[in-house]
């Protein structure tokens, strides 16, 4: 049996926002064919994530005990770290990710739990694990003249590669912003490649 976190950043609910649309019918299908799996849903919003305060740092570069599992900032970086799977669904803000988002990555990117540092440097912790990431764009970042604005997917795969997850997907709804374009259709479109991804993930 599989534990699967998914990571939802944005504060729009699951009809209103188009990155969740998709990520709900990836998570709907991923349930149909993995039934077995523990699927862990975070909602960062929810989980009121805040960014990191002096205590905070102190806490994440400090020594780790027994009790760190139960500290309200390092619980999820040990969350993450004995998850296997992970669903990152988020839209693209102003060329990156919510700001929200950062602020997690700031709780989990810890050293100890998710990588560690040797006399080489920097090594991720967490091999042979897998991520999806979800976004929908209003513009067209992943190719073309704009691709070099792109920092969303970029750095979410920057991250998780530095963490040890060699594997990332990304399955992005783009153009839904630009006048003309049929925006039902670049969901629906995002959203059949979701589930096909899913079945196999």
């Amino acid at each position: 049996m599989s534990k699967l976190l998914y990571i939802k950043a944005n504060p729009k609910n699951d009809d209103a926002s188009r990155t969740f649309r998709i990520s709900e019918q990836f998570i709907k299908t991923y349930k149909e064919y993995n039934p077995q799996d523990e699927i862990i849903t975070l909602d960062l919003y929810k989980e009121k994530i805040h960014f990191l305060t002096l205590d905070d740092i102190n806490s994440i570069f400090g020594p780790k005990t027994d009790n760190s599992k139960e500290h309200p900032i390092l619980k999820y970086a040990y969350q993450f770290a004995e998850a296997d799977k992970y669903v990152i669904a988020a839209p693209m803000w102003n060329l990156g990710i919510p700001s929200i988002l950062k602020a997690y990555i700031d709780y989990i990117t810890v050293s100890g739990i998710t990588f560690k540092y040797t006399e080489q440097g920097a090594v991720g912790l967490m091999k042979g694990k897998k991520a999806v990431h979800i976004m929908a764009t209003g513009g067209e970042y992943t190719h073309g003249p704009f691709s070099g604005f792109e920092m969303a997917n970029r750095y979410i795969k920057a991250i998780l590669t530095f963490m040890g997850i060699e594997v990332v997907e990304t399955i992005v709804a783009e153009r839904l912003d630009i006048i003309g374009e049929d925006v039902e259709k670049i969901v629906s479109e995002a959203t059949k490649r979701a589930q096909e991804v899913a079945k196999t993930f």
